[in-house]
């Protein structure tokens, strides 16, 4: 040992060496490794239980008795009324999307209505405006025309004047005759020149001019002659079963003669005639009045 120690160095190595080894001893006695009584478990902590279902709070120490019958039946109960209910939440949903679907189609369908109706209005604006100004150029037009014959028949009445007769007249005659306020002699050139009259006289024949089916006519007014026509006006009517007249169509088939001024008294001379009552007779029967219209020789 001695001479083993016997150098400067070789101490101050065995000094250092000694400190070294203490210093381990200390650090292993107070810093060692940790030892746990017991010894530390690993895995997952399962909870003590006695089924694979439970409920509640309180750990029981030993098993449980089974559930009742009528529990589990509960349980099954409301089991079924949620599995209901969820259904119905479903089919109230799919009822909402069908309902959101039909009244997005009828907004779609209203949209397309009420454009057509707006297209529709429009062409009747359109229409009505075209008529009104259609109207308006005739009246223009008639009152032209009026107008020329109100300066034509001034012009006339001027002649007339400065000639001391009738400017139009093919004969050597002066002077005229009338009602109208116009220059002529008014009448028929066939006509009694000592007649008071300017038309003919009109009007039905007998019996045998009304036909209503074996009806008879209880008032025959005539009509009115105002024009310088004649010949046959044929009038269809139609009578109730009180025997009014009801509608009158004048110049049917076997009238000789068509003329407005005819047809328009005849018309009003059919309405106005008044036949016998029948209440087995057709709401509506037809029949005929002959109006036979002719001129003073």
């Amino acid at each position: 040992m001695s001479s083993f120690l016997n150098t400067k160095h070789k101490r101050k190595s065995a000094v250092i060496t000694s400190v070294i080894m203490s210093l381990l001893l200390i650090l292993m006695f107070f810093v060692g490794m940790t030892y746990l009584d017991p010894p530390e478990e690993y895995g997952i902590a399962v909870n003590f239980g006695t089924s694979n279902v439970g409920q509640g709070n309180v750990q029981p120490k030993e098993p449980l008795a089974p559930a009742p019958k009528e529990t589990v039946e509960e349980i099954e109960e409301v089991q079924e009324e949620i599995q209901e209910e969820v259904v119905e939440e479903s089919t109230v949903e799919e009822v909402q999307e069908v309902t959101e679907d039909v009244a997005t189609q009828e907004s779609e369908e209203s949209i397309a209505i009420k454009k057509q109706q707006e297209a529709k209005k429009k062409a009747e604006e359109i229409a009505k405006q075209a008529k009104l100004q259609k109207e308006k150029i005739e009246r223009e037009k008639q009152a032209a025309i009026a107008k020329q014959k109100a300066e034509e028949a001034a012009k006339r009445e001027k002649l007339d004047a400065l000639i001391g007769g009738v400017s139009n007249s093919k004969g050597t005659a002066t002077g005229g005759e009338g009602d109208d306020n116009e220059a002529g002699d008014k009448g028929k050139v066939t006509g009694d020149p000592n007649a008071s009259g300017y038309y003919g006289n009109g009007g039905g024949g007998g019996d045998g001019d009304y036909n209503l089916g074996g009806r008879k006519p209880l008032s025959r007014p005539k009509p009115n002659y105002i024009c310088n026509e004649e010949g046959l006006v044929v009038v269809s009517i139609e009578v109730d079963t009180n025997g009014r007249v009801i509608k009158a169509t004048a110049g049917v088939k076997g009238s000789t003669n068509t003329a407005t001024c005819l047809l328009t008294q005849a018309k009003e001379a059919a309405l106005k005639t008044t036949w016998q009552a029948d209440s087995n007779a057709p709401s509506k029967q037809v029949g005929t009045i002959k109006y036979r219209f002719s001129l003073s020789q």
